[in-house]
Formats: structure tokens, sequence, C-alpha cells
């Protein structure tokens, strides 16, 4: 479980981009994290794992206060969050296996990191993700010859290699197409539901969240304004959060992608992907 316990982070220029934040998510509950640009969205996934410091507040993982920790322990505390970027982060002369196993580089010692030696177990881990993620016939290939779809699947692939305990993810679909972004969040959800896997899905794209997570997460300046299921999130709500905008006409946009959807899914399972 993770706990975020009255999270406030302001910046050196006075800047306050999060103010006294609070929520849970228990094991196996996929939370989608939604608001403006400049929400706070961003700074509040990377306050979780201090790649952004916290002025204030607490992060706990399990009884773990992440917040609290040594830099020296704190890289081994990271070791059990699964980070998944909206850029990728692929070192793309490298092989999709090559990038896969870098979710190892945590557990191994330095030399052994260098010259990328892994124990079999390793590999044979990192064999059976790319077959779950479904590129088991790419782990050869090059990471920048990869579609950005793919790209995302082995980013996936890297963070299960970490043997996580929470997954964050930042924007897994501003890059991509539709119909992609569609398969993408049903392979996190499914995922997460498949090894009882908390994360939390920082998304601009609010039918996505709605369609694909159990719980939102709503910032306005830094602050929760809105905390529930997706079903709850009414014009009021996300009016609330985003401002005033025609929400009737984005919910008929997006009732004429989810035909396409349905379809998408039932060629997904005739071809063995879902």
């Amino acid at each position: 479980m993770l706990k975020v316990a009255n999270l406030s982070k302001t910046y050196k220029t006075g800047d306050k981009a999060l103010s006294d934040v609070s929520f849970e998510v228990p094991s196996g509950e996929v939370v989608g994290l939604i608001g403006p640009s400049g929400a706070g969205k961003s700074t509040l996934i990377r306050c979780v794992n201090r790649l952004v410091e916290p002025t204030a507040g607490k992060v706990f993982l399990g009884d773990l206060d992440i917040t609290s920790l040594p830099r020296k322990e704190l890289r081994r505390a990271r070791r059990r969050i699964g980070m998944i970027f909206q850029e990728y982060a692929l070192v793309e002369r490298l092989t999709v296996m090559e990038n896969v196993l870098s979710g190892r580089l945590g557990y191994v010692p330095f030399w052994r990191s260098f010259t990328r030696r892994f124990n079999q177990s390793d590999l044979d881990k990192a064999f059976k993700l790319l077959d779950r993620v479904g590129l088991s016939d790419q782990a050869e290939k090059r990471a920048d010859a990869l579609s950005g779809g793919q790209r995302q699947r082995v980013g996936i692939a890297r963070a299960l290699e970490q043997d996580p305990e929470l997954l964050l993810v930042d924007e897994p679909t501003a890059s991509l197409d539709p119909k992609t972004s569609r398969q993408i969040m049903r392979l996190i959800g499914e995922i997460c539901a498949e090894r009882d896997l908390p994360a939390i899905i920082n998304i601009h794209d609010v039918i996505l969240a709605q369609n694909f997570t159990r719980r939102i997460i709503g910032l306005r300046a830094g602050q929760v304004v809105f905390d529930g299921p997706p079903d709850a999130l009414d014009d009021k709500v996300l009016t609330e959060i985003y401002g005033e905008e025609d929400w009737t006409a984005m919910r008929k946009a997006a009732h004429s992608d989810d035909h396409d959807d349905a379809a998408l899914v039932k060629e997904e399972r005739l071809a063995g992907l879902t």
C-alpha cells in the first residue's frame, strides 16, 4: 500500500506545486491522476519516489517512510517502485532485451551492470515479460527501431523487471495515437490486476482515465479537489478541476471512439494479445 500524508512542495522560486495532499492507494488499485497543466500531477508522481524532494509531508510504501531515507537507503527503496515515463526513457542504441534488463541494475554489483552481465533468472524473467507485453519477437531489435507503442511496452516490461511494489506512470499515452493509447492503458490495468500491484497514472485524457482506472484523483493548483470513482466525475466536478468546457461534446467524441475500441478488443483477443 502507498500512503501519502500532507505532502507539500514549494520551489525555491516560491511557486507552490503541491499543498497538503493526502491519499492512500491499496494493493491492486489503479488510480488516474488528472488535472490541468501546472496542477502538480508530475510533481506529485516525482515526490513519491523523491525524484523531486517534497517540502513537507510523508510518503509511506507499506511501513517504509520514503521521505525520511538517506540517499543510500533511498536507492534500495527505489527498486521497489517501478517508473514508466512519457518519453519512454530507453537507451536507443541498446536492444529491447538490454533495455528490459536495465530494470535489474539496482540489484546487481557495479561491475556486472557495467558489463551488462545478468543472471539466467533475470534473463528468463525478461523473456517472460516481453512475451506478456507482446514483444517476444522483438528482443534483439534496437530500441530506436520500434514504434511509440512498442517503446512504451518495453518501458512497462523494464519497470516490471524490478519486481516493484508500486507503479508510477507519468503520461504514458501523451505521445501515442488513440488506438495505441487504449491498448497501453488496458495492458497496464491488466498487469496491475494480475500482480495485485497498486499504480498511479498521471494522465491528461479524462476519458481514458474514466475507462481504464478504478479511481480518479483530480488536482487543481496543487490541491486535491476530487477523489472518487470514475462515474462520479460529472460535469460539475470536471468544471471544478479544469474550468468551463463543453463536456457533452467531449463525451460524444469519446463514445464514437468506444465503438472502435470494442472492435479493437475483439481483434486483440483473436490475435491472442489479451
